[in-house]
């Protein structure tokens, strides 16, 4: 099934985790890279999760989930060991028109993780629409072994070039020429630099 491909400013959003193992936990991560609020409801927390807590990153309500628990929540995420429960919690989110990710049944929910990565302000994004994320990670990791963290400060590069095109008032068909040619340009100076070093 086709999904959208879509990148969310996700700072201060409101985020509920169901789920207190170690999926739960690796979504956690995501979402406070995102800068993220993120409550967690779970009967035990993993040592990881329970460090978040007891930093102050999370907040933890400690007990089964309730529907009341998605009360003025953005994104839902259903990473419990209970198939029948994440399902409830995916019923209960779509019924209010709130976005749900499913960790064990993706089908059930409306969107997935994406396995990211990051070089600056370049993120690169793999998916398999839920199918099979070790798959995605993998993809992931060998396009980190060609993407490096070089590309990032190319960005950086042209991101500055773009703002003072802007400025000047060029029309965005001249713009999107200009900096593609740039891009390519950079690209193939980093390529050539890699290629001269033994």
């Amino acid at each position: 099934m086709p999904h959208l491909p879509l990148n969310i400013d996700a700072r201060g959003m409101t985020v509920l985790v169901v789920g207190g193992g170690a999926v739960a936990g690796r979504k956690i991560k995501s979402l406070l890279d995102a800068e993220a609020t993120v409550t967690v409801v779970a009967p035990e927390l993993s040592p990881e999760i329970a460090r978040l807590a007891a930093a102050g990153a999370i907040t933890v309500k400690t007990g089964c989930y309730q529907a009341i628990d998605l009360a003025g929540v953005f994104l839902a995420v259903a990473a419990t060991n209970d198939p029948g429960t994440n399902r409830r919690i995916a019923a209960d989110a779509r019924q209010r028109g709130i976005l749900v990710a499913v960790t064990d049944e993706t089908g059930s929910g409306n969107c997935t993780f994406t396995a990211l990565l990051r070089r600056g302000d370049l993120e690169v994004s793999v998916s398999t629409n839920g199918r099979c994320p070790g798959f995605a990670a993998t993809v992931r990791d060998q396009i980190a072994t060609v993407i490096g963290q070089e590309y990032g400060l190319i960005l950086a590069t042209l991101a500055a070039e773009r703002e003072k095109l802007l400025t000047e008032g060029r029309h965005s068909t001249y713009n999107n020429k200009i900096l593609r040619s740039r891009a390519r340009e950079l690209i193939n100076e980093l390529t050539e630099h890699k290629e001269r070093v033994p």
